[in-house]
């Protein structure tokens, strides 16, 4: 893979920044922690050389500065929601999170149930498990009129109804299970309350996208906007810091709406706004660390045209509307791309017309393309990852990594012991098959020892996966398009 961003650079100037920033507000800043710290797949595929923890390990930089507050909405517990790229809901990431950043250092103060009621009965359970854990939960309640009534939501019968959290380190982190959790209000609530008591603190925000000091239409931020079309982002060029600096910086939407609301605040707390734009807030130093633009630009681009096609199958499985994918189709336009922008695409649709029969195809790092059918004991993504292992490992052709002796039993298996209406081999029951045969072949142990340079490989399929499949291409590091339509016309896939 082409590298394009300097991860280390980032690492030592983002921890830098944030320092000063806590000094310019005179020892305390409540930072605003947008996006994901420990797995940020997104900007890793987006930044070739961004690590998907790199926020963490910025932070690990600050670990003796900083604490984490958790921010879960109420009505996120009550109707259940669920992190869709974990599988899990919002209350179960608070308790994960919790766990993760305890693994690695880093001190959770405490956890704020924002917009809460009395009638929310699975919060005050889920509140009452985690003090039984030990672990703080304050209340932050819903502000009429929020956020254009600044005059309520900065007095006491706004933000002075909210409990206080106790902190007790110069870096508050506040970070949540996914957007619209009330981050931003938990930050001004609590500067509100150490205002009151004479304390002098600051607010910034830390989101990685969109990136504020390159192009509007950079391919970068237009992935970005792919990537959140179904909160209705938009970019746009942050028009206070254009009037303030008569410069450029990109921002978006929801920023720069709010930002005369934050202004407000500001001035009411302190009698003064300390910012002149919402750029400002923002301490993202990712912009800097760009060393190679084609690299970046070439990554960014295949993350727009993957977002169009899970956009199609999303479409497909019910998930979102056709607007969703109309708005992917005008991303994609804006970025000049079309899908014969990634190769692999042609080259899975020309397979499967060859045969008939839904294929696969990945490109290897060096540019070649290998490609899977669909045969009787295979799916055609079983065949692309063992084609592909025997390329990497320079196995002739002729020579089967896996006998019919090997898959037969397997394939007896799932029909008539396990009741498997698709007799064909997964990827994960093709590698399960390979490992043991690796045992005493040593053609497939050399096989198997050319996983790793499948890792950022791009993989395209003619139709949509199970999730057996999709969950082995994610395992494999390997990144997945398939064309928005299933294999049959059943209303029931697994």
């Amino acid at each position: 893979m082409r590298l394009g961003f300097d991860n280390d650079k980032y690492l030592n100037m983002q921890s830098e920044h944030i320092r000063r920033r806590i000094d310019e507000f005179g020892g305390k800043l409540y930072l605003e922690l947008g996006g994901k710290l420990f797995d940020d797949y997104h900007a890793s595929r987006v930044l070739p050389g961004f690590r998907p923890d790199s926020k963490l390990q910025m932070l690990l930089q600050l670990a003796d500065k900083a604490e984490v507050v958790i921010v879960i909405a109420a009505s996120d517990i009550e109707r259940n929601k669920v992190r869709s790229d974990l599988g899990i809901t919002y209350d179960q990431d608070v308790m994960r999170l919790i766990d993760s950043f305890r693994s690695v250092g880093l001190y959770v103060g405490s956890v704020v149930l924002t917009m809460f009621d009395q009638a929310h009965e699975e919060s005050v359970k889920f509140k009452k498990y985690l003090e039984s854990c030990g672990i703080p939960v304050y209340l932050h309640y819903t502000i009429s009129g929020y956020p254009s009534n600044v005059e309520k939501i900065v007095s006491d019968e706004g933000y002075g109804k909210n409990e206080y959290i106790q902190t007790s380190r110069e870096l508050v982190i506040v970070t949540a299970p996914g957007p619209g959790s009330g981050k931003m209000a938990t930050c001004l609530s609590q500067l509100y309350h150490e205002h009151r008591r004479g304390i002098r603190a600051g607010y910034a925000k830390f989101e990685t996208f969109p990136i504020w000091n390159l192009p509007l239409k950079h391919a970068v931020n237009l992935a970005y906007e792919a990537a959140t079309t179904d909160l209705d982002d938009v970019n746009m060029i942050d028009p206070y810091h254009l009037e303030a600096y008569g410069s450029t910086a990109v921002n978006y939407n929801r920023d720069v709406e709010i930002f005369p609301v934050l202004e407000a605040i500001f001035t009411k707390i302190y009698g003064y706004c300390p910012y002149k734009s919402p750029t400002d807030m923002g301490v993202n130093m990712a912009g800097n660390c760009i060393f190679d633009d084609d690299a970046v630009t070439d990554a960014a681009s295949q993350e727009i045209i993957r977002r169009y096609y899970t956009a199609l199958v999303s479409e497909a499985k019910g998930k979102v509307s056709q607007d969703i994918v109309y708005k992917q189709e005008l991303i994609m336009k804006k970025a000049g791309l079309t899908s014969a922008d990634r190769p692999v695409v042609a080259s899975a649709l020309n397979k499967a017309q060859e045969t008939d029969a839904p294929a696969a195809a990945i490109m290897l790092h060096d540019g070649r393309i290998i490609t899977g059918k669909t045969t009787d004991l295979l799916g055609s993504c079983s065949s692309m990852l063992l084609n592909s292992l025997k390329v990497l490992a320079q196995i002739p052709d002729c020579i089967d990594l896996l006998s019919e002796s090997v898959i037969r039993p397997i394939h007896q298996l799932k029909t008539k012991y396990l009741g498997s209406k698709n007799p064909r081999l997964h990827m994960d029951e093709v590698l399960h098959a390979l490992a043991i045969c690796a045992s005493t072949s040593d053609t497939a142990r050399l096989a198997m020892d050319q996983l790793d340079k499948l890792r950022d490989c791009e993989a395209h399929s003619t139709v949509i996966l199970s999730h057996a499949d999709n969950s082995m291409f994610k395992k494999l590091g390997i990144h997945l398009t398939c064309e928005g339509k299933y294999q049959n016309d059943s209303l029931f896939h697994l």
